[in-house]
């Protein structure tokens, strides 16, 4: 794509090319606590950690893993929802030289089993509520030793008594450690801020381990240098136009461990000295909109379901919550209705524009302009300094014309340096300079890029190619449905058929012969569904993604 037809739908201001320095991932906070020392750096139900604070907590959590013998190189793992402790420890383990593994706190122990071994995890910190589950995968893992956290340590002082009193043992979080194992509190207090290791930290240094999320079989851990990040998280905020740096607010509701919450929250957070409130849990709606009421949030990075959960919440439509700080809102990880934006700016009176990331290229590689057009459906146009183009499904390798399918390629600084002991893998991904990412795609002739599907997620219903998305599209403008899933089931005619799972609007019923109608007028026939159920839920990744797969392996269990 020699024209690179994108850059002219560009925000003025938004730069084609950046600059990207040359340093380590903690040089943000380094920064934003040189320049803003006493600004929050996280609020945390009413406890603020400032800037300066922080980076002494961060240096302190270096010298500690230093003291135990952690090197440049190691992976640590943590299993921590989003809480301060989650950001001390991820800048200590990266300021010791280490590789940060950050592990989905829901996972059960045999989830946790293979990606803990894979990486070489030994040394792990997690939070109380977590305790047990680790103990109980640790036997086969090489884990040595937890560190453990207690989520009142960064409550405010009354909260804490409270919170001690009425919710630390019902919820899980009073617990005894076995012998070798340390609590959080007591290991941090025997260090200071100079037993920081001095090491030299270069870009191409590792600085994460992220494990895919699986949705298409067993996670691989990318890897990404320090630069990838660093060169992200700059591409994030030059995107980010009108940036009031040192005075934006970030509500941090997307988790942390997923490297869309880390890199386009927390990291692009942290680069603009911006404060980052702390929600523990996205599904707690009550928790949501009492942060966005008590510290007003300005930026919410978010994914469709929380936008759409929001819109429809009762209080929010009897306008007992005032959206209205809201400037900007970077929607992920699965395809944003126009419903659901439309109705989301209508309340917040600020712009919701899509993206699209992924582990290998953590996290952002195209985006919807923020004051510019963007068009429903559309992932929108690679960031700065991001090439990406259109690759024949038959060979793999010739670019295909404006507006023809394909595979979409991307080469940019994000790309990551490949999968941790998967040499084939990696070789299948990364292909001279560019990233292959499994997504069938197409471009327009501005340069805006549209997601058809998941190359491994096409259904072949008697040799036809229904690709999920297009099916799922149809039956969301369906005013009752609430969301939809679709996936190919196995049929012994036509080999595999079209299957979709419905959940309908609250005070909404709706018959499987009505959603066959809807299809009819806006499909061609192989695509409309044969099978519909419905759902009080779907099973969904963390982050709000829709699982086929487990949806596919329910209909074989019934």
């Amino acid at each position: 794509m020699k024209d690179r037809p994108w850059l002219k739908k560009y925000d003025k201001g938004v730069p084609h090319t950046l600059d990207y320095p040359a340093v380590p991932l903690y040089y943000f906070l380094e920064e934003s606590a040189r320049k803003y020392p006493d600004n929050p750096c996280t609020i945390f139900k009413g406890a603020t950690i400032t800037y300066r604070e922080m980076n002494e907590i961060t240096d302190r959590v270096a010298g500690g893993l230093a003291a135990m013998g952690v090197k440049k190189g190691d992976r640590v793992g943590m299993f921590i929802p989003n809480t301060p402790q989650f950001v001390m420890i991820y800048f200590g383990i990266l300021k010791a030289g280490g590789v940060v593994v950050a592990t989905n706190p829901l996972y059960t122990p045999s989830e946790i089993d293979h990606q803990v071994n894979d990486a070489g995890v030994e040394l792990m910190f997690v939070m109380s509520n977590f305790y047990n589950t680790m103990k109980k995968a640790q036997p086969k893992t090489k884990i040595k030793k937890l560190i453990v956290t207690n989520i009142k340590e960064t409550l405010p002082p009354a909260l804490k008594v409270l919170f001690t009193l009425a919710k630390e043992k019902k919820g899980g979080f009073r617990v005894t450690l076995e012998q070798g194992d340390l609590w959080f509190q007591d290991w941090l207090a025997k260090y200071k801020p100079e037993d920081r290791p001095k090491l030299e930290i270069k870009p191409d240094d590792t600085a994460l381990f992220q494990y895919s999320g699986g949705t298409t079989g067993i996670s691989k851990g990318a890897i990404a240098m320090h630069r990838n990040l660093v060169a992200n998280t700059l591409q994030i905020k030059s995107w980010m136009l009108d940036l009031n740096e040192g005075h934006e607010v970030v509500l941090m509701a997307i988790p942390l461990f997923h490297v869309y919450g880390m890199v386009a929250g927390m990291l692009f957070g942290m680069s603009a000295g911006a404060s980052l409130v702390m929600v523990p849990n996205a599904r707690d709606l009550h928790d949501d909109l009492e942060n966005i009421k008590k510290y007003r949030p300005t930026i919410f990075p978010g994914v469709p379901t929380l936008y759409n959960a929001i819109n429809n919440h009762p209080d929010v439509k009897a306008g007992k919550y005032d959206l209205s700080s809201i400037k900007a809102c970077i929607s992920g990880s699965a395809a944003l209705m126009r419903e659901t934006k439309e109705k989301f700016e209508a309340l917040s009176g600020g712009k919701v524009f899509e993206g699209f990331g992924l582990s290998e290229a953590p996290t952002a590689t195209h985006c919807n302009p923020l004051l510019g057009e963007n068009r429903t459906g559309s992932i929108g146009l690679p960031m700065s300094d991001v090439d990406a183009r259109i690759i024949s499904l038959d060979d793999g390798v010739t670019e295909m014309p404006v507006g023809d399918i394909g595979e979409l390629v991307i080469k940019g600084p994000q790309v990551f340096k490949g999968y941790h002991n998967m040499p084939t893998e990696t070789t299948n991904t990364l292909r001279d300079g560019w990233l292959y990412t499994g997504d069938i795609a197409r471009m327009d002739d501005d340069g805006y890029f549209y997601i058809v599907d998941r190359k491994k997620e096409l259904i072949k219903p008697g040799g036809f190619q229904v690709w999920p998305r297009e099916v799922e599209e149809a039956i969301s403008t369906n005013p009752k449905v609430l969301e939809v899933g679709v996936a190919g089931i196995p049929d012994p005619h036509r080999g595999e058929t079209v299957k979709a799972w419905v959940v309908v609007k609250p005070g909404e019923t709706m018959e499987e012969s009505e959603v066959k109608a809807w299809c009819k007028e806006r499909l061609a026939p192989y695509k409309v569904p044969t099978h519909v159920e419905f759902r009080t839920e779907l099973p969904k990744t963390t982050v709000g993604k829709i699982l086929r797969r487990e949806l596919v392996k329910q209909h074989k269990e019934q």
